[in-house]
């Protein structure tokens, strides 16, 4: 809409642009299209606009094959405002109007749908904390197409030794990569602001080749070293003098180096000093079972898998008071099924355990609690299961849970409800065997937890 129109219906509603909610309305039309079509949108997709406003971008989001939309606008008056303009595509069932702050959206609300990008003309004020959000293990999104302060894009987009280079651009770079499409200036904008503006691409690097390291240990590490940017990193960060020095001349670095001469990979390979996760070991021993599930050999891991011999395995359901089911999200380093959503734990019966002693050491392991554990079914081994005997368990706990690095992503509590449409619309976000499980038992996990007293 024109600035004449826009400035007619702002004052229909009552609404006054914000400085502190950043209210600056786009109003140039072939740049909000071209906006939408950087998300490369298809059929299947579910696209998040964090910040519609008065819809600028709104209008090619629906034009666009997208499956299912989502509007996030923290402003009442606005979300109200679109609910009454898009009333019949809300009906439909394509169109969610979520009225909230994009940096505290519940994540979760956004699976089941298909593969999420995110898209917004976003606030000066809050686009890094948005960004944290979207980009966080939790977030379902893979790609971003943002409209940001130029500040903040260059300092997201900076390379190493550049000055705009900073701990956000690192802890961003794990992950993700970013690239500036085009400078904005202000005067596409209503109101004017003060400053120019940049579009950005924010997408997930593939996993190929990104060092497997700590999540938490990477951050602590890198605010660590950007604590001050003008000292050394040997007088900066806890590591021995010598491994530094070691290090750096083995990466071509002077033993002067400072943060912002250090890529990304390398901070990710500074945080692997601390002792790589563990992950997929070769060397685990598991009994080799019969048909009838009778112990006839132990052989180490790798032979087991490599010849298809049948062993066993544990799945555990953890739910909470209010009989939502904790899902974790397999690490994209795992070597079967990563990055996919599966039971709350799951893992090999080591040999001469037995499943249940399996379950509680893999509660530990993998996502740091204990409870107890009561059996509610038993999967024959199958080509399906992986020749995997699977025990399965269930027990409630409200965490706090502590995630295995290497070995979980992340997790979260989802409603049985939300998760059985979740696989229901996009299977291929499951593993194998939890599909398998879902399909019989998360019609009665509710019974079955009254059933079995649980607690």
């Amino acid at each position: 809409m024109s600035k004449a129109e826009l400035r007619a219906r702002l004052d229909e509603i009552g609404v006054r642009p914000s400085k502190m909610l950043g209210q600056n309305f786009l109003l140039d039309t072939n740049l909000a299209r071209a906006i939408v079509a950087g998300l490369d949108p298809a059929p299947g997709d579910h696209l998040v606009e964090v910040g519609p406003g008065m819809g600028a971008l709104t209008v090619h989001i629906l034009e666009s094959p997208a499956r299912r939309i989502t509007l996030i606008e923290r402003d009442y008056r606005l979300a109200a405002e679109l609910r009454e303009r898009y009333a019949a595509e809300i009906s439909s069932g394509r169109l969610e109007i979520i009225q909230g702050d994009g940096a505290r959206a519940d994540l979760r609300a956004l699976f089941g749908y298909g593969p999420v990008k995110m898209v917004g003309n976003l606030p000066y004020s809050a686009s890094t904390a948005i960004i944290s959000h979207f980009t966080a293990s939790l977030s379902p999104a893979s790609r971003l197409v943002l409209m940001v302060q130029r500040e903040v894009a260059e300092r997201l987009a900076a390379v190493p030794g550049h000055k705009d280079y900073a701990a956000l651009t690192v802890q961003l770079g794990r992950r993700w990569s970013v690239k500036k499409l085009r400078i904005v200036p202000p005067d596409v904008f209503w109101p004017r602001p003060t400053v120019e503006s940049a579009v950005i691409a924010v997408n997930q690097r593939p996993i190929e080749g990104l060092p497997n390291c700590d999540p938490e240990r990477f951050s602590a590490l890198v605010r660590q070293g950007f604590s001050a940017r003008r000292k050394q990193l040997r007088s900066l960060l806890d590591l021995p003098k010598e491994s530094w020095e070691e290090w750096s001349v083995s990466k071509g670095h002077p033993v002067t180096a400072r943060a912002e001469d250090l890529p990304v990979d390398h901070w990710s390979e500074l945080a692997l000093m601390g002792g790589a996760p563990r992950i997929d070991e070769p060397e685990e021993i598991f009994d080799v079972v019969d048909e009838h599930d009778q112990v006839i050999d132990s052989k180490r891991r790798d032979e087991v898998h490599v010849n298809n011999l049948r062993h066993r395995a544990v799945h555990i359901w953890i739910v909470n008071a209010r009989g939502d089911l904790f899902l974790q999200k397999r690490s994209p380093w795992k070597h079967n099924y990563p990055d996919l959503w599966c039971s709350s734990t799951a893992g090999h019966v080591d040999s001469g355990e037995s499943y249940e002693e399996a379950g509680h050491r893999e509660l530990g392991e993998e996502i740091g609690i204990d409870c107890k554990l009561t059996k509610f079914w038993k999967i024959v081994a199958s080509p399906e299961t992986g020749h995997e005997f699977i025990e399965f368990y269930i027990g409630t706990s409200e965490g706090p849970f502590r995630f295995a690095p290497g070995e979980v992503e992340t997790g979260a509590f989802f409603p049985i409800d939300q998760i059985r449409e979740w696989v229901k619309h996009t299977p291929e976000d499951f593993t194998p065997v939890f599909k398998i499980v879902a399909g019989k038992f998360l019609d009665e996990t509710e019974g079955l937890i009254k059933s079995m007293n649980v607690s």
